[in-house]
This record gives structure tokens, C-alpha cells and sequence, in this order.
């Protein structure tokens, strides 16, 4: 399984940005997305996530209301949607797959940077 991660750019506050994650390979071991991100000198949390079967979504509270998390399980693209985007959420925006099993490692995409100026 590898995952591609795209979208990330620099926007004033404000503003709003669409992260993509593309995965590819034998999804059939994927139980469902999530979006982790770090800040410099901070450690890495988690924003949101998305289980394929339930489309159920979890965010963490500083997103609620203003991110939206997706799956196109066509497409096999999970998305970011990025609304009213503050400096706090300057970082690398990494995307991850969840695997069904809890003797294999999730997937880990390499990360989109994403620069919030006030």
C-alpha cells in the first residue's frame, strides 16, 4: 500500500485549502483514512479520520466545524477539506491508512505542508 499526498500550499487566515491523499495497492487491507499533522517543535497529533465501511468521522476539537474529512473509495482518495484555516494550523499534514489487521502497521504517506500567515 502507498499512499500520495497533495494539496498543500500557503493561504492567508481565512483562507481555505483541499488536502488529497491517494492510495493505492491492495485496499482491501484498509479499514479507513486519517490526517495527522506537526507543527515545528511540536509533536504529531492527529486532525481526523474516516472509517471506509461506517463513514464514520472523528475530529480533533480545534478542527470541528471548520475541516471536513472524505473518502471517493471510486477514486480510492481521501480528501482534507480545510475552512476558515488559522496560523495554528501551520504544519506537515500527513495522511495515514488504517489496516484491518493489528498485526500489520498502518500506512503512512510522506506529508503536505501546509502554511497558515495571519
Amino acid at each position: 500500500v502507498q499512499l500520495q499526498a497533495s494539496g498543500g500550499g500557503s493561504v492567508q487566515a481565512g483562507g481555505s485549502l483541499k488536502l488529497s491523499c491517494v492510495v493505492s495497492g491492495d485496499l482491501f487491507r484498509i479499514s479507513g483514512m486519517g490526517w495527522y499533522r506537526q507543527a515545528p517543535g511540536k509533536q504529531r497529533e492527529p486532525v481526523a479520520s474516516v472509517i471506509r465501511s461506517l463513514n464514520e468521522k472523528k475530529y480533533v476539537d480545534s478542527v470541528k466545524g471548520r475541516f471536513i474529512i472524505s473518502m471517493n473509495n471510486d477514486k480510492n482518495t481521501a480528501y482534507l477539506q480545510m475552512n476558515n484555516l488559522e496560523p495554528q494550523d501551520t504544519g506537515l499534514y500527513l495522511c495515514v491508512a488504517y489496516t484491518k489487521s493489528w498485526q500489520e502497521d498502518d500506512y503512512w504517506g510522506q506529508g503536505t505542508l501546509v502554511t497558515v500567515s495571519s
